[in-house]
C-alpha cells in the first residue's frame, strides 16, 4: 500500500510512519482550511491569521487520526495481535496488522474503538472550544478549536459506513463472522459492500465534478477509487494467508543459494553475479558462516574504476532482521516480512550459517497453482 516511508516517533511501543503522500493532504488541508473554510466562518480577520489557522487545523487533524489508529493499535495488541505500527497517508492513516483478529469478539472490539475514539476526541475538543468563548480566548483558537470537534465528527461517521475495509466495514464482517462462524465468508460479503460503496463514491465525485465543484469531486472520486482498491485488495489477502498458513519454508526455499566471498572484488562481483543472476541482494559467506549482505544500492556508491580495487567484504554490511528469517517460520510470516521491508528475497539463517534463500516469486507461483487447485 505504501512506498518508501519515513518513522516519526514511538508511541507506547508503535512506531508512527509517514507516507509521504501525506505531505499532499497536509497542503492541500492548510490550504483549504486558509482561503476557503476559516475565511468564510470567520470574516474580517488578517490573511496570516488564517494561515496560522490553517496550519493549526491541518496539525491538529494529524494529531487526531493518530490518536484514532493508536486506539485501534491499543486494542489491537491487548488481544495479542502483532502490529506493525501506524502509517500516515493521503487518505489518512491506518494501523498495520500483522494478522488478521482471532475471533469475531476481537474484531468488534478492534473496529468500534475507532469511531468511539474519534467522538471522544471530539468532544474534547468541543469542550475546549466552549471554554475558550466563555474565558475570552482568542477567536482564532477557538475557531480551530470548533472545527477539529466538527472534523472528528464526521470522521468518526464516515467510518461507521459499513463498508470494508472502514471500521463500520470491519464492525459488519465481525457481525457476519459471528453469526456464521465462517471469516472467509463474512470477508467476501463485507469486502463486496466495501466495493459497492467505493463506486458510488466515485460517481457523485463525478456528478459534482460536473456540477463545478472540481476539489470536492475530485477528493470524492479518489477516495472512493482507494476504498474500492483497498475492499478488493484486503480479500485477496485473507485468500493468501489462507492458502499460505502454516506452509513450511521448504517448500519455497532454494538450499545452497548463491554467496559470494568477501575477498571478491566489486567488478568481478558485478560481472559475475549480478548480470548472470540478476539479484539485487547477495549473501557474504566464509567459511560457510553469514558474515554479511551486499545489495546493488551499495554498489552504486562506489565509483565504477574503483570496483577492481574494492572488495565485497570492504563494502559489505551486516546483515539486518529485515532480509533475514528463521527456518522455523511459516509462509505468512515471511510474506509479512517481505511486505514490511519490501524485500524480494529473505535469507533463511540458523545460527548464522545460511540455510537457503526464500523468494517472492516462488512463493506467488506456489499461491497461484495452489489457488487454481482449490477452484478446481
Amino acid at each position: 500500500m505504501f512506498g518508501r516511508k519515513r518513522k516519526l516517533f514511538n508511541l507506547m511501543g508503535f512506531e508512527v510512519s509517514l507516507d509521504p503522500s501525506w505531505v499532499i493532504l497536509a497542503i492541500l488541508v492548510a490550504w483549504s482550511l486558509s482561503t476557503g473554510f476559516f475565511p468564510f466562518h470567520y470574516e474580517d480577520l488578517a490573511t496570516r491569521t488564517y494561515w496560522i489557522m490553517g496550519i493549526l487545523g491541518a496539525i491538529g487533524l494529524f494529531l487526531s487520526i493518530v490518536a484514532h489508529e493508536f486506539c485501534h493499535s491499543l486494542v489491537a495488541r491487548r488481544s495479542g495481535m502483532e502490529m506493525k505500527g501506524i502509517t500516515l497517508f493521503i487518505f489518512g492513516g491506518v494501523a498495520e496488522m500483522g494478522d488478521e483478529p482471532p475471533g469475531a469478539k476481537e474484531e468488534f472490539y478492534i473496529a468500534v474503538i475507532g469511531p468511539l475514539s474519534s467522538f471522544a476526541i471530539a468532544i474534547v475538543f468541543y469542550g475546549l472550544n466552549q471554554l475558550g468563548t466563555l474565558t475570552g480566548w482568542p477567536l482564532a483558537l477557538t475557531g480551530v478549536l470548533a472545527y477539529l470537534a466538527m472534523i472528528n465528527v464526521l470522521l468518526a461517521i464516515f467510518n461507521l459506513a459499513p463498508a470494508f475495509p472502514l471500521d463500520g466495514g470491519r464492525i459488519l464482517r465481525a457481525a457476519l463472522w459471528a453469526w456464521k462462524g465462517n471469516l472467509r465468508w463474512a470477508t467476501r460479503i463485507s469486502s463486496q459492500i466495501g466495493a459497492g460503496f467505493g463506486l458510488m463514491l466515485v460517481f457523485f465525485g463525478i456528478l459534482r465534478v460536473f456540477g463545478g465543484f472540481v476539489i470536492g469531486g475530485m477528493w470524492l472520486f479518489l477516495i472512493g477509487m482507494f476504498i474500492y482498491g483497498a475492499a478488493k485488495m484486503s480479500y485477496q489477502q485473507l485468500l493468501t494467508r489462507q492458502a499460505l498458513e502454516g506452509e513450511p519454508l521448504k517448500k519455497f526455499m532454494t538450499e545452497n543459494p548463491v554467496t559470494v566471498s568477501p575477498s571478491t572484488s566489486i567488478k568481478q562481483l558485478v560481472e559475475d553475479y549480478v548480470y548472470r543472476y540478476h539479484y539485487k541482494l547477495f549473501p557474504v559467506v566464509e567459511d560457510e558462516k553469514l558474515v554479511g549482505c551486499i545489495t546493488t544500492r551499495e554498489i552504486k556508491e562506489i565509483p565504477q574504476e574503483q570496483w577492481p580495487h574494492t572488495s565485497v567484504g570492504e563494502l559489505s554490511a551486516k546483515c539486518s532482521s529485515a532480509n533475514t528469517i528463521k527456518p522455523d517460520a511459516d509462509a505468512v510470516e515471511a510474506l509479512s516480512a517481505m511486505r514490511h521491508s519490501g524485500a524480494s528475497r529473505l535469507m533463511v539463517v540458523d545460527q548464522n550459517q545460511l540455510i537457503g534463500i526464500i523468494s517472492l516469486k516462488d512463493m506467488l507461483e506456489f499461491l497461484n497453482l495452489k489457488v487454481e487447485l482449490d477452484q478446481s
